[in-house]
């Protein structure tokens, strides 16, 4: 089987070793005579597999035990309503920084549960080219949270810096780079992130939590909405999606087995700087509509001369097996999405077809 160059924004790549683990232990999992997804999740089989997906995220991510690895379900379109129905009280307000789609969608989530103010965008005819600077922000010293979305998925730019806020608490969407590099999350007070992009499939959400927050947020709320019911149960509180855990769990050992964040980092850097380069060296061809210092090394976006040459572009490509490069339907254009498991090597055979392309014209 000939596998493709997958540039999907979401469900995304898995790395193939990580995939390949899970075949091998399909219909039986070490020894035990039946799959993973059949074991009970109170077993001791799937408990171990679960308990070592958090220590693994623990591990890469240099998280201290102020915090809780929790997970849940629902994505981050959840966590847009579980983050106001846990941290906001009432009487208290929250900020809410636009960048990009997805935080105007947490934005309105957080309207329907409490009182919310926009403390920063960067909206320019609806369309988002840049990260705000420090300058830019009307944070409120008073603030329940501020919460920001670490990378924008559709418009193509990623915060490479973080806002001071104070003694407010940070809240942050990570589900489009989690894990690209090494970060201190000791910055944030919560972050949470839908698995699907860079760490493991669809229907898992790790959300790394504060103790202190989490123990001071709210319990008016339904039981299996509150942070406090994961943390309390190990997020065993009910039924968890235990095959996405195991394959999250094969996704981060794999993370750690090749160096872990820094060798991650070092290939996503490289991926990234291919792909603007070639665009940067062919302005006529290919527009890249980012701010360089706010570009994203997750999701590259760019134009072509019309919507004609774009689609022409993306048929082309996917006769190569090069599949995903379409932008999003609210944005049209390029997108590349290049998470952790996309290998290098798919970028270098993407900018060797832009390159045919633009000398084609």
């Amino acid at each position: 089987m000939a596998r493709v160059h997958n540039f999907n924004a979401g469900p995304a790549g898995l790395p193939l070793p990580a995939l390949e683990r899970a075949q091998r232990e399909l219909l039986d999992f070490e020894g035990t005579g039946m799959s993973i997804m059949e074991h009970s999740h109170r077993g001791k089989a799937f408990e171990a597999v679960h308990n070592e997906a958090i220590s693994l995220l623990r591990q890469l991510l240099g998280l201290s035990d102020d915090y809780h690895v929790l997970f849940m379900q629902g994505g981050a379109a959840m966590q847009f309503a579980v983050v106001p129905m846990n941290l906001l009280p009432p009487g208290r307000s929250a900020d809410y920084i636009l960048t990009g789609g997805w935080s105007e969608k947490a934005l309105e989530e957080a309207k329907r549960v409490g009182t919310v103010r926009v403390a920063g965008s960067t909206a320019v005819d609806k369309r988002y080219t840049r990260i705000p600077h420090q300058g830019e922000l009307s944070l409120d010293p008073n603030a329940a949270y501020v919460h920001m979305t670490t990378n924008n998925t559709l418009f193509g730019t990623q915060w490479h810096w973080l806002p001071d806020t104070g003694d407010v608490p940070l809240v942050a969407d990570m589900s489009s780079d989690i894990l690209w590099r090494k970060m201190d999350i000791s910055r944030f007070a919560l972050v949470y992130a839908g698995a699907q992009k860079n760490i493991g499939p669809s229907g898992i959400t790790v959300v790394l939590a504060r103790k202190d927050l989490v123990d001071s947020a709210r319990k008016d709320i339904p039981v299996i909405f509150r942070y406090a019911t994961y943390a309390a149960n190990n997020s065993l509180y009910n039924t968890p999606p235990t095959f996405a855990i195991y394959l999250m769990r094969n996704v981060l050992a794999y993370t750690l087995e090749i160096g872990g964040l820094e060798e991650v980092e070092r290939r996503n850097r490289k991926k990234g700087e291919l792909l603007y380069e070639t665009i940067d060296a062919h302005p006529d061809v290919f527009r890249a509509p980012v701010e360089k210092e706010s570009r994203s090394f997750m999701n590259v976006v760019f134009r072509l001369a019309s919507e004609e040459m774009e689609k022409r572009f993306v048929a082309e490509a996917a006769k190569e097996g090069m599949v995903g490069l379409a932008g999003h339907r609210s944005t049209g254009g390029i997108r590349v999405s290049i998470y952790n498991a996309v290998p290098v090597a798919s970028v270098e055979r993407l900018t060797a077809f832009m390159r045919d392309f633009a000398k084609r014209g």
